[in-house]
C-alpha cells in the first residue's frame, strides 16, 4: 500500500479522496495552508502539515511541502485545488522524491486560462463556442460590436463570480478592464443545459470518468447536487483531448449542450472537482490515480450525492421551487458525513466559518475567500 498526500484539505472533494484512499489501505497525509480545513482531524488522515500559501509565499509552499514528502516517505502526491499551480512550478523538485500527479506548469496554463484553452481546444477540432481574448479596452469595445450575444468573464477565474452573463449594463461594463497581466474572455453565448465532466488520464488514456448535470448550484457557478449521468459524447469529448495532449492528471471541464445535442466545452479545470464524489464508491477508482485500467471506471449505482449545507443555504434561492427543493434533499446523500467520522459537520463549520472571517476582513465573497490563499492567476 502507498503512502499518499494530498494537498487543499479545505475541499469537500479531498475528504472525499482521503476517505477513499483509506478504505483501500493507503496511508493519507495533508498539506493545507488553512487553519482549519475540513480534513484537519479526519479518521482518514494520518497526519495534517500546515504550509505557507502557495499564493503568498510560492517558495514556502514548495518548501514545506518537499520536507513533508521527504519526512513522511510519500510515494504519491495528488494536489487537488489551485494549489495545483504552484506544485506544478515546483514540479521537478517535489518529482525528486514521489510520483506527482500533474502536468508541469507549461502544460496546465493553457487549460487553466480561459482564452488559452479555448483556442487549445479549437485548434484539436474540438467544440467550443467562439472566444476572444482581451487584454486592454479596445479589445472589450472590439468584441462587443461583434455580431451576437457575449458572456465576459476573467481569464483566470472560478466558481463563476466575476462572470457577466448578457445583457450589459453599463455599470457592469465598468467592472471589466483587461490589461495583460489580468486579461478577460468574451465567449458567445450558448443556450443550453449545464454538464459538468471530472476524469482521471494517465499518458492520454482515461482510466476514470463521471458526467454530471448542473441541477443545483451556488449562485452562477459552482455545483452543489451531483447525480451521474452516462453521456456518451462528454466522456468521447474528455477522452479526445487527453488523448490528443497525451495528458497525466485529473481534469475536469464546464459544458453546454445546446437544443440539438451539440456539446460546447466553456472551460477546463485540469484538478480535482466534485465529480469525485460520484466515482469515490467504485471499488477501483483509487487505482486510478496511479495508474490506468483495462476499462474506463464510471460512477456505480447509487442515489444523488450533495454538499448539504449549501443546499440549504443556496438551494431555495435558485428559483426552482419549493417541492423540488424538498424532493432533492430527501434523494441526495451529503459528501461530508460518512461512517467512523461524528465530527464531518463540525469541522465543516468551522472551515467555513474561517473562510466567512477571511470575506469579512479582505471584503470578498466567501467563495472568493475560499481559494484567496492557493489561487494562480498567471505569473
Amino acid at each position: 500500500m502507498a503512502r499518499v498526500a494530498l494537498t487543499g484539505g479545505r475541499a469537500p472533494a479531498t475528504l472525499e479522496l482521503a476517505r477513499l484512499l483509506a478504505r483501500a489501505g493507503h496511508t493519507v497525509f495533508v498539506a493545507e495552508s488553512a487553519r482549519w480545513p475540513l480534513t484537519r482531524g479526519a479518521p482518514a488522515v494520518a497526519g495534517s502539515a500546515r504550509v505557507p500559501p502557495p499564493r503568498q509565499d510560492p517558495a514556502g509552499f514548495a518548501a514545506a511541502l518537499e520536507h513533508l514528502l521527504i519526512r513522511e516517505r510519500i510515494d504519491l502526491l495528488v494536489p487537488t485545488c489551485e494549489e495545483l499551480f504552484h506544485v506544478a512550478r515546483a514540479r521537478d523538485r517535489l518529482a525528486a522524491h514521489c510520483r506527482v500527479l500533474c502536468e508541469p506548469l507549461e502544460r496546465l496554463h493553457p487549460l487553466h486560462h480561459k482564452g488559452r484553452f479555448a483556442a487549445l481546444a479549437a485548434s484539436l477540432g474540438l467544440a467550443v463556442p467562439e472566444t476572444h481574448q482581451l487584454a486592454n479596452a479596445a479589445d472589450l469595445r472590439a468584441a462587443l460590436t461583434r455580431p451576437g450575444v457575449w458572456v465576459l468573464k476573467p481569464a483566470y477565474s472560478r466558481f463563476a463570480v466575476r462572470t457577466l452573463l448578457p445583457p450589459h449594463s453599463a455599470r457592469a461594463l465598468a467592472q471589466v478592464q483587461p490589461t495583460p497581466a489580468a486579461p478577460w474572455v468574451a465567449q458567445r453565448l450558448v443556450r443550453g443545459r449545464a454538464l459538468c465532466t471530472y476524469s482521471v488520464a494517465h499518458a492520454g488514456r482515461l482510466a476514470a470518468h463521471a458526467a454530471y448535470p448542473v441541477t443545483w448550484s451556488a449562485g452562477q457557478g459552482a455545483a452543489i447536487y451531483f447525480e451521474a449521468e452516462a453521456h456518451v459524447g462528454a466522456q468521447n469529448w474528455v477522452a479526445a483531448l487527453v488523448a490528443r495532449l497525451a495528458f497525466t492528471g485529473q481534469i475536469a471541464f464546464d459544458f453546454i449542450e445546446d437544443a440539438a445535442g451539440q456539446l460546447w466545452a466553456l472551460e477546463c479545470n485540469p484538478r480535482t472537482t466534485s465529480g469525485v464524489h460520484l466515482l469515490a464508491a467504485h471499488p477501483g477508482f483509487a487505482q486510478t490515480l496511479r495508474t490506468a485500467g483495462p476499462e474506463v471506471v464510471t460512477p456505480p449505482p447509487g442515489p444523488p450525492r450533495m454538499l448539504a449545507a449549501a443546499m440549504w443555504l443556496y438551494g431555495l434561492r435558485s428559483g426552482r421551487g419549493l417541492r423540488a427543493w424538498v424532493r432533492a434533499l430527501r434523494t441526495g446523500k451529503d459528501v461530508i458525513s460518512a461512517p467512523g467520522d461524528r465530527a464531518a459537520g463540525l469541522r465543516q463549520w468551522r472551515a467555513l466559518a474561517e473562510f466567512g472571517l477571511r470575506a469579512a476582513r479582505l471584503g470578498i465573497s466567501g467563495l472568493e475567500a475560499s481559494t484567496a490563499d492557493i489561487e494562480w492567476n498567471g505569473e
